[in-house]
């Protein structure tokens, strides 16, 4: 049996400046390292916080069945507290695509598993997404996540449904959504900061605005195109109300 050892501990207090870079630091390494790119489509994403961390999450990755999974979060809360939160549903969430359920199910099966730990007052908007490159079919499940915005040579129109967030309701049940993307259209999936952005004249960032800057990356890349957008949402807010919450937007592009 080894030593018994006493830890120290310093009375609370202000996180310290080191302690603000390192959780940073490990939120960013559960975040994408890059663009994920496929033989005929891209999955890109941006993340910006409120504060230095957030309580926003995504994640993208191909499957060995050759399609890609995708996610987005967003916790109730700022800062490190919502921070910590995203942490422990992401690992909820992590593994689910291994067991071959569709997204509907597999939403169905984090609600319960926050719901087995419970934590007061919070709980999160979850978007999950399965892409067939074969087909060019998305599947979708949405729990309280703006609804997704597909691009295509039509125009912008807003896709799905919504539902009730993950970790309130026991029983809570999903539905799945399927549309069939043509080569050259991108659908942005982004949590809520981005649409409730307002200028110097308290506008919302509207969905007539979000679709004009939408439709002129239409020819762009993954990445390009969030480059584009939130420039234009950091002009838009210029003069007017400060960033009030996290920021996150995966953009899914078809090859054209």
């Amino acid at each position: 049996m080894g030593q018994q050892s006493t830890i120290e501990m310093r009375p609370g207090g202000p996180i310290t400046e080191l302690e603000s870079i390192e959780a940073r630091e490990i939120q960013q390494s559960l975040l994408p390292a890059g663009t994920l790119q496929g033989p005929s489509f891209e999955i890109a994403y941006r993340f910006s916080p409120f504060a230095g961390v957030g309580g926003d999450f995504a994640d993208f990755f191909e499957l060995p069945d050759g399609q890609a999974g995708l996610y987005v979060g967003d916790v109730v809360g700022k800062g490190l507290p919502a921070a910590l939160y995203a942490a422990l549903v992401m690992g909820m969430l992590r593994g689910l695509h291994k067991t071959g359920a569709d997204t509907a199910t597999s939403l169905g099966t984090l609600n319960k598993r926050m719901l087995v730990r419970p934590v007061a007052g919070r709980y999160a908007a979850t978007l999950f997404a399965l892409f067939d490159p074969s087909s060019r079919k998305l599947t979708f499940s949405n729990a309280g996540l703006p609804y997704p915005v597909i691009v295509s040579a039509s125009g912008c129109r807003k896709i799905g449904e919504g539902g009730l967030p993950s970790g309130i309701f026991p029983g809570a049940t999903y539905e799945s959504h399927t549309f069939e993307l043509e080569p050259g259209d991108a659908v942005l999936f982004a949590t809520d900061g981005l649409h409730e952005l307002r200028d110097r004249h308290e506008q919302d960032f509207s969905w007539a605005k979000l679709q004009q800057i939408w439709q002129h990356c239409r020819g762009m890349s993954a990445d390009d195109s969030l480059g584009v957008l939130f420039e234009e949402a950091t002009e838009f807010c210029k003069g007017g109300s400060e960033l009030q919450d996290d920021i996150t937007a995966v953009v899914l592009k078809v090859h054209g």
